[in-house]
């Protein structure tokens, strides 16, 4: 924006959940609680401003197959945008997507890198998949090439076996969780089964992706450890379709896929009441669709945790866990405004008026 064009947004700022204003102005692409003085060309905009949302689980440059062109990958990034999500976490890509970091227009990424497998466990041409000796090595790389975060594959299923089981020794996941938080990064792992989830916690993990396999007496270890998770409800509904499937070859492995599923909400509940912290994250890319992270606040909210509390997790909580900033004086200016209060119902995400990014009104 240039020194006087300013954007003044009206009506009801959502700074915090309970921290409510009248009017916040756009400055050069940034927040400013102070009228500028002598502004011309000023747009206003009317509604109740939040934050930008979080997809803290979406994966922009992946494909069913793979890794996407930067032409689908820029299509990814704008449905998500469209839908009101302005920061992601990407949990594991095989594409670079640094050229977006250019681009005022398209979300903000907080790489993971690429995933990190054991060998042929995992969807092929998503991740790196080696052995347990090589784990610290890789994940000292990728948390060199990402933005804080390191993404692992914890368990997946094992043909051998006929089930999901978890994929790396204890030895070697305390080896490379101290090397990551050397080097300043935090780290990750898909799990949707109980086996692994033990060893990853003791050894000091920072989160669990879909955490299905979260299990009474597991609770209170993630708890006591302050272990996030990101339950990613959205793709958990698949399970049923996944296990069906599988029928044939694993019946096993389908039986506990069901399983997972049927006890997805008291899973999430259990967690929350627990104290567990809980993000939205969708899991958009590889498979499932972009943009449904209004779909998955709702989930949360199916599940059993409070409106207000759903809303926090994709935007102030959320925006607090990734150490990025919300709506705060001199914040680059990235919000989604609503016709009607978020507050009192979740499902009034679905459909944002404005979407503003950098400053720049872009939906």
């Amino acid at each position: 924006m240039s020194d006087h064009a300013v954007l003044h947004v009206k009506g009801r700022i959502l700074v915090g959940p309970e921290d409510v204003r009248d009017d916040l102005w756009v400055v050069d692409g940034r927040v400013s609680y102070d009228r500028p003085s002598g502004a011309r060309d000023v747009r206003t905009v009317e509604g109740w401003a939040l934050p930008g949302l979080v997809d803290a689980h979406c994966h922009v440059g992946l494909g069913a197959h793979g890794p996407v062109d930067a032409d689908v990958a820029e299509k990814q990034a704008l449905t998500d945008r469209e839908a009101g999500t302005l920061l992601i976490r990407d949990a594991g890509s095989p594409s670079d997507t640094r050229w977006i970091d250019a681009r005022d227009d398209l979300p903000k990424i907080i790489r993971a890198g690429r995933h990190i497998a054991r060998t042929r466990r995992y969807i092929r041409n998503f991740a790196h998949e080696i052995e347990p000796e090589e784990l610290v090595a890789y994940v000292s790389q990728e948390a060199r090439r990402g933005d804080g975060w390191v993404k692992l594959v914890g368990d997946w299923i094992d043909r051998g076996v006929g089930d999901l089981t978890a994929c790396w020794p204890r030895e070697a996941v305390e080896a490379a969780i101290a090397e990551a938080h050397v080097l300043g990064a935090r780290v990750t792992a898909h799990c949707f089964a109980e086996d692994s989830l033990r060893d990853l916690v003791e050894a000091g993990i920072d989160c669990i992706e879909h955490a299905t396999g979260l299990t009474e007496d597991l609770i209170p270890l993630f708890a006591a450890r302050g272990v996030a998770i990101v339950p990613t409800l959205v793709n958990i509904a698949t399970f049923p379709s996944m296990a069906a499937g599988g029928e044939a070859r694993f019946p096993r492995w389908s039986a506990h896929m069901r399983r997972l599923h049927e006890r997805r909400y008291d899973t999430v509940r259990n967690a929350y009441d627990a104290g567990i912290p809980v993000y939205v994250g969708t899991d958009a890319g590889g498979s499932l669709a972009h943009g449904l992270v209004a779909a998955e606040v709702a989930e949360l909210v199916t599940a059993g945790i409070p409106p207000l509390d759903a809303l926090a997790a994709t935007t102030w909580a959320a925006r607090d866990w990734l150490a990025r900033p919300g709506l705060t004086e001199g914040a680059p200016a990235d919000l989604v405004v609503y016709a009607q209060d978020p507050r009192t119902d979740v499902r009034v995400l679905a459909a944002p008026s404005r979407v503003v990014l950098n400053g720049l009104v872009v939906g």
